[in-house]
This record gives structure tokens, sequence and C-alpha cells, in this order.
């Protein structure tokens, strides 16, 4: 029965084509918003906190300050309205989940870059 699962969701579910990234990245996530009749472009650019999950059920966690209030946004990969991501900085983080990354503010909240 799970490989029956696993056929369905390889052959069925469109696969689109983002950029590898991960925990520690800064990201822009660019998805649509429908407002009754309109359709606009809206952008959430943060620090991916966590990417969990695998092939049609994969989401990942965004993470960015508005103020000086943290807003955390999860992302089904699979969402048809996700239009594009683009990775800004490669970070250096030690750990597939960055949850220490909340508890920090002002010059201890920033990531180091990785060089490619």
């Amino acid at each position: 029965m799970e490989s029956l699962v696993k056929f369905v969701q390889n052959e069925f579910v469109a696969k689109k084509d983002f950029p590898e990234f991960g925990a520690g990245d800064t990201i822009t996530v660019y998805y649509e918003i429908r407002e009754g009749e309109k359709v606009r472009t809206q952008f959430f650019r943060g620090v991916v906190i966590q990417r969990r999950g695998s092939g049609s059920t994969e989401t990942f966690t965004i993470r960015k300050m508005s103020g000086t209030i943290g807003v955390e946004r999860i992302f089904p990969v699979n969402l048809p309205a996700l239009q594009k991501i683009e990775v800004n900085k490669r970070g250096k983080v030690r750990r597939a989940r960055i949850f220490y990354f909340r508890d920090l503010t002002g010059k201890k909240a920033r990531i180091k870059e990785r060089r490619h």
C-alpha cells in the first residue's frame, strides 16, 4: 500500500523546479494571493528555520523580523500558489532545524555566510 501511495505522488503531483536551499539560508518566496476576483503576487523574505517531510508532503518554515516581532510562515513545497523561490544568502549552520534562532536578538541573530 505504501509503495502505491509513493507511486501516485511521484507520477501525478507536479514537481516545481526550485533551487536547493536548507536551514540557515535567507530566501525570498513569491506566492499568489487571491482577494475576491483579483490575484496579486506577494513575497516573504526570511531565514529558513527547517525543512521537513518528503515528497508531496514536504514543507519549509521561514522566519523574518517585522519590526520587533518575529513572524514565521510554513510553506508546502508543492503549494500551487508558489511562483518562485530566490536564494539571497547561503547560511552556515550546524544543524538541520535551527529553533534556537527564535531566542536570538540583535547581533547574535546573525548567521555567517557560507562560501560556495
